[in-house]
């Protein structure tokens, strides 16, 4: 039996190269949710430790609700996660939200009504500022936060990768 199943997967791994692309995958141990993947802080403080446990130092706090973080690891009720700068840890996952936030990566970043450099610019966010995530394409990002919604391009936000498509 295990041989007939094992032949099948290779016969549909090669019969659908695409799938067996996703089969490779990396996955979390403990959700099985892609690692890495991106999250968002769901308290306002978090901090983030130099190991998976309580009795690890603190390294970080992150001082924001709606941070984006990406996830890199995950053991046990812990996810290493680290920010756009590269600062992190390992934070508990009662901390962290599956709402999709992004970050602005540099002052000025203009906010279009479309997703078209040709389109009209009605805003522009500071480096730091946090936006909901509402949808991407392979090269723009719709987001919307206090008072706007809109589109940047993908570059620009910390918290979607650059070949992440979202409906």
């Amino acid at each position: 039996m295990t041989r007939i199943l094992l032949a099948w997967l290779v016969t549909m791994a090669l019969a659908f190269p695409g799938a067996a692309q996703d089969v490779s995958r990396d996955v979390g141990k403990v959700t099985g949710f892609p690692l890495p993947r991106f999250v968002s802080m769901k308290t306002s403080i978090g901090n983030a430790r130099r190991g998976p446990g309580f009795a690890y130092r603190i390294d970080w706090v992150f001082n924001h609700a709606n941070t984006p973080l990406m996830v890199t690891g995950e053991h046990d009720l812990w996810r290493r996660v680290k920010d756009v700068d590269g600062e992190g840890g390992w934070m508990h996952f009662r901390l962290l939200s599956g709402v999709r936030t992004v970050v602005f990566r540099e002052s000025g970043t203009p906010i279009y009504d479309q997703p078209d450099i040709g389109g009209l610019v009605f805003a522009y966010a500071d480096k730091g500022v946090f936006a909901f995530l509402k949808k991407c394409t392979l090269d723009w990002c719709r987001v919307s936060g206090k008072g706007y919604s809109g589109w940047v391009q993908k570059p620009r936000v910390f918290g979607v990768f650059e070949d992440e498509v979202i409906d």
